[in-house]
């Protein structure tokens, strides 16, 4: 599952976009939509990875029972919706990057497998070296400020944007 968040990241990351991708799943493991962050390519601040491959998804009668995977923690923005339409779990492929809402999601009855993947990690790290400009104000940052030199530190709970 996390493959195919990986390659909607690499394809976002070859785009010149931030490398965060997502994809939504039956709890069989059938492929229901994939998507990726595209703020930077269509210059639209709403469109992060989870919400395009929930976008792409199109209307499930239920949410239930479905998985979404991401390559980094959500967002509050992500968060929220995960919350929202109430998908079961979410697999997330790193959280030290970003801390997002992981934590509030497993108050609320979210089911969050957080896989710590280096390979997630080394992706957006090397985008963030590359562009901490376009990653602080991603994350709600003004230039310059951030955890770390270049915001790359595990934001606290309930700081910055993410996507």
């Amino acid at each position: 599952m996390l493959a195919v968040a990986l390659e909607e990241a690499h394809l976002g990351f070859d785009e010149g976009g931030i490398p965060i991708g997502a994809a939504l799943f039956r709890r069989s493991g059938e492929l229901i939509s994939r998507g990726r962050n595209r703020r930077v390519q269509q210059s639209d601040p709403s469109v992060h990875g989870e919400t395009d491959a929930f976008r792409r998804a199109g209307r499930q009668r239920s949410y239930r029972d479905l998985v979404m995977v991401t390559t980094l923690a959500p967002c509050w923005y992500c968060s929220g919706l995960v919350r929202q339409f109430r998908i079961g779990t979410l697999v997330v492929g790193e959280s030290r990057t970003f801390a997002g809402g992981l934590d509030w999601l497993r108050e609320n009855g979210v089911e969050v497998i957080d896989l710590d993947s280096q390979e997630c990690r080394a992706l957006l790290e090397t985008f963030i070296a590359r562009h901490p400009e376009v990653w602080n104000e991603d994350i709600g940052e003004e230039q310059g400020i951030g955890t770390r030199e270049q915001g790359t530190g595990n934001r606290e709970q309930g700081t910055g944007n993410r996507e």
